[in-house]
C-alpha cells in the first residue's frame, strides 16, 4: 500500500515488516530509514545485512540470508539499496518472491530511485506495492519549502516569520539536507521561541544546489526570479552553457512535437503520449501549449542551435548571456498568461 510520509508512524514493526522507499531526497529516505530502524530493534532486531544491487549482483546473497538461522537474534533487518531501479530477471524474480512470501523475523527495507513508468509497470513493483509499505519521498518542491521549514522549528520550539521562511527556502532550494542543517544550526545559536529575520539572514549560508532539469520547469511556471537565480547558481557552480542547454532542447522538442502532432488532429493525450511525456512532464507541457505558440517554439529551438554554437567556439555571442534572455523571456510569457488568466476569474 502507498501511505504519505506522515503516516509512516502507524505502519513501523512489527505492524508491517516490508518497506519501499523510492523517491530522489535523500534527507526524507535517510530518516525513513532510521524510523523503521529504530522500530525493528525496539522490536527486538539485532543483527542487520545490508546490500546494494551493482552490476553482476548475485541474488542468492539474499535468500542466503533469509535462509539462515541467526544465534544472536529473533528479529533481523534486511535493506537491499537498488540505486537503478532495474533489478534485472533474477532480480526481479527475487523481489516478487520478498513480496509473496515474507520472512517473518525480518524487518526488509528496500531503496529505489524516483519511479518512472517502467519501474511502476513492473510486475516486481506492483508486487512490492500490494504486500508491502510503499512511500515516495521526492524533492519538495519551492513553493512548499517554507511550510516544510516551519515544520521543522517547530520541532525545536523555534518560529519565523514568511518571508524569512522564503529566505531560508531560496538559499538552500535543491538541497533538502542544507536546509535541515541550517535549522539545526539555527536551533544550536539561538534560544526557543521567534527568531529575526537579521538573526536569520546572518545565520543562513547560500548553500543552494541548483539541478538542471529543474530550469525548464521554472520556465514553464513563470518564474523569472528563480530562473535568473538557477542560471546564476549553475554558472557559479561550475556548470557548462552547453550542459544546461541541453535539457532545455529535450524539453522544446517534444513540445513541438506535440504542437504538429495536434495539428494533425491528434488528441492531446495521445500526442503526448507519442511524445513519451508522461507524468510531471505532460503537465508542463500542457501548461506551455497555451501560451507558447509554434513559432515561438521553432525560434527557441533555432536560439538554442545558436547558443550551442556560441558556447563551442564557432559562434558569435555571449552563450550565458542568450541563455539568460531565451529562459528569462519565455518565463515572462508564462507569468502573463498566468495573470491574464487570473484577472479573467476576477471579472
Amino acid at each position: 500500500m502507498r501511505i504519505q510520509a506522515a503516516q509512516l508512524t502507524q505502519y513501523l514493526p512489527p505492524k508491517q515488516h516490508l518497506f519501499v522507499l523510492a523517491g530522489d531526497e535523500p534527507l526524507s529516505i535517510t530518516e525513513a530509514i532510521d524510523q523503521i530502524r529504530l522500530a525493528a530493534r525496539q522490536h527486538g532486531a539485532q543483527e542487520r545485512a545490508s546490500f546494494t544491487v551493482e552490476r553482476y549482483f548475485n541474488w542468492g546473497q539474499v535468500s542466503q540470508f533469509l535462509q539462515s538461522f541467526s544465534l544472536f537474534a529473533e528479529q533481523r533487518i534486511l535493506e537491499i539499496n537498488l540505486p537503478t531501479g532495474k533489478p534485472g530477471v533474477e532480480g526481479a524474480k527475487a523481489l516478487q518472491q520478498l513480496a509473496e512470501q515474507p520472512a517473518a523475523d525480518t524487518t526488509i527495507i528496500l531503496t529505489l530511485p524516483a519511479p518512472d513508468r517502467d519501474m511502476t509497470s513492473s510486475a516486481w513493483y506492483e508486487a512490492l506495492s500490494q504486500h508491502g509499505v510503499l512511500l515516495v519521498l521526492n524533492q519538495v518542491p519551492l513553493a512548499q519549502l517554507p511550510e516544510w521549514i516551519a515544520q521543522r522549528l517547530a520541532m525545536q520550539q523555534q518560529t519565523a516569520d514568511e518571508a524569512s521562511r522564503r529566505f531560508i527556502a531560496e538559499q538552500v532550494e535543491g538541497n533538502l539536507l542544507a536546509a535541515h542543517q541550517e535549522i539545526q544550526k539555527l536551533g544550536l545559536l539561538y534560544p526557543p521561541g521567534p527568531l529575526s529575520e537579521d538573526a536569520i539572514r546572518q545565520c543562513v549560508l547560500n548553500v543552494a544546489r541548483f539541478d538542471v532539469s529543474q530550469l525548464g520547469e521554472a520556465m514553464l511556471q513563470g518564474d523569472p526570479q528563480r530562473v535568473m537565480r538557477m542560471l546564476e547558481g549553475l554558472r557559479e557552480e561550475g556548470e557548462t552553457a552547453v550542459a544546461v542547454m541541453n535539457p532545455l532542447i529535450w524539453l522544446f522538442r517534444p513540445l513541438l512535437q506535440v504542437r504538429l502532432a495536434m495539428q494533425q488532429g491528434i488528441a492531446m493525450q495521445a500526442a503526448l503520449s507519442q511524445a513519451r511525456l508522461f507524468g510531471d512532464r505532460q503537465q508542463l507541457v500542457r501548461r506551455a501549449l497555451e501560451f507558447l505558440p509554434q513559432k515561438h517554439i521553432e525560434a527557441a529551438l533555432q536560439k538554442l542551435s545558436d547558443i550551442d554554437r556560441m558556447a563551442k567556439g564557432v559562434g558569435d555571442g555571449d552563450a550565458w548571456l542568450e541563455l539568460s534572455r531565451l529562459c528569462t523571456g519565455i518565463a515572462r510569457m508564462a507569468a502573463n498568461k498566468t495573470a491574464r488568466a487570473a484577472a479573467g476569474r476576477s471579472r
